[in-house]
């Protein structure tokens, strides 16, 4: 027996190396080198090797001495039992899902890197119902990729609340004017004769209310599934990432405030510019010149046209005289993305048809403030669906948010309003 445990503390330094690399990584938000993945890979086919070794001498050995799960009895979820992380953590997101699955079968045992933690809601408190929580590392590291899914998500201005929270209020400067009197609200400053009386002015405030959302997924898994945690692993982490992905950024584009974030096609700091006088065509080079001269001044080195791919080949066609306004990705422009006035120029699903508010978009998202709480919540059950013979898996996001703007601002001088959100109106 002495044998054996040598050899699963060989296998455990080899599982921390390899840990300790993927955490570094994770910590420093970047993905792993070529040498670390390689490195990273041999550990891994280490540990597989001491598993098959360990395998082999507990059968040579099987008649000498029993392992000491021989004579206990089945383990049963203990929801008071608390594992420290740092000690024992799980190689994969989908190793996790199947040690849960089996510590909660009739005969199973509880895997000891399973954590389970006091809950404040029903079904959450005990294991059978669902108490077993995904480790922290894996919950953070599916939020970190629905982010990257997500194209608006990883622009907005994002402020993460504290654990006794479930909403923010923001005190701000209710400023829709740069007329005099109306900067800051109502400050004004005057040029004023020797011995004059001062004349007073003031700021004025609004306060900006955000409360948390939620945000469902739910998936069941059978338990042939269950048997490959590789293919859990995949399925889940990339279907409900891109899946929670897609729904932020469609909530950041065109939620209702209702039940989720206020989008900014529904924000009345949207400035929408109308059509040409007997415009026919879908879109014009002049509906670009007018969208980027309604665009707020600041915002011109932050801000990204989003469009629908449908109306991509007629910004092909747009020019200057003989100069091109649209300079595809590459080429001359010698970047990822093409662009409109220098800036790129983005493709985005959640964009609306062709011809509709919204197909075109010149946006500064870093305008737009959304908060959440915890990162995504994950938990699992086999009871909910025990007779189908599948388990079920629940992903909880709370989140809100909305344009920190409320208005368009008016210039100092002329009558065109300004905003950090500009869309072309519709031309149907």
């Amino acid at each position: 027996m002495n044998k054996i445990k040598e050899m699963e503390a060989r296998k455990k330094d080899a599982r921390l190396r390899a840990l300790a690399i993927l955490e570094k990584a994770q910590a420093e938000g970047r993905f792993l080198t070529e040498e670390e993945e390689k490195l990273v890979k041999q550990l891994e086919e280490e540990m597989k090797r001491w598993d098959d070794t360990i395998a082999r001498t507990r059968a040579l050995m099987e008649e000498e001495e029993q392992p000491e799960e021989r004579d206990m009895e089945p383990a049963r979820p203990n929801p008071k039992a608390t594992v420290a992380l740092g000690e024992q953590r799980f190689a994969s997101f989908g190793e996790q899902m199947l040690a849960v699955y089996r510590a909660a079968a009739p005969d199973g045992r509880i895997d000891p890197r399973l954590t389970t933690r006091a809950a404040s809601g029903l079904s959450e408190s005990v294991p059978s119902d669902g108490g077993f929580l995904v480790q922290q590392d894996f919950v953070t590291d599916l939020l970190k990729r629905t982010y990257e899914t997500g194209v608006l998500a990883s622009r907005v201005s994002k402020i993460p609340l504290s654990t006794n929270a479930n909403g923010l209020k923001i005190n701000g400067v209710d400023e829709t004017s740069r007329a005099n009197g109306a900067r800051w609200g109502g400050i004004q400053t005057y040029w004023e004769n020797e011995a004059d009386q001062l004349i007073a002015s003031k700021p004025k405030f609004r306060v900006m209310d955000l409360s948390l959302k939620k945000l469902t997924g739910l998936c069941y898994a059978t338990d042939e599934l269950l048997q490959d945690a590789a293919a859990l692993e995949s399925v889940l982490r990339q279907g409900f990432a891109e899946e929670f992905g897609f729904k932020i950024d469609d909530a950041i584009l065109t939620g209702t405030g209702t039940g989720q974030p206020l989008g900014i096609l529904n924000s009345d700091a949207l400035v929408k510019v109308s059509k040409e006088n007997g415009q026919t065509e879908l879109i014009r080079v002049e509906n670009l010149f007018n969208m980027w001269s309604r665009l707020w001044g600041r915002s011109r080195t932050n801000a990204v046209w989003y469009i629908n791919q449908e109306i991509e080949p007629l910004l092909f066609t747009m020019k200057i005289g003989d100069v091109p306004v649209y300079i595809p990705a590459g080429g001359l422009s010698e970047a990822p993305y093409a662009t409109l006035f220098g800036r790129p120029v983005v493709p985005l699903e959640q964009c609306s048809a062709a011809g509709e508010v919204g197909d075109i978009i010149l946006a500064d998202m870093s305008q737009y403030l959304l908060i959440d709480k915890g990162g995504i919540n994950a938990a699992s059950s086999i009871h909910v669906r025990f007779l189908y013979d599948e388990n079920v898996y629940r992903f909880i996001y709370r989140v809100d948010g909305q344009p920190i703007w409320n208005k368009p601002l008016q210039p100092y001088k002329g009558s065109a309003s300004v905003s950090p959100f500009v869309a072309l109106a519709s031309r149907k």
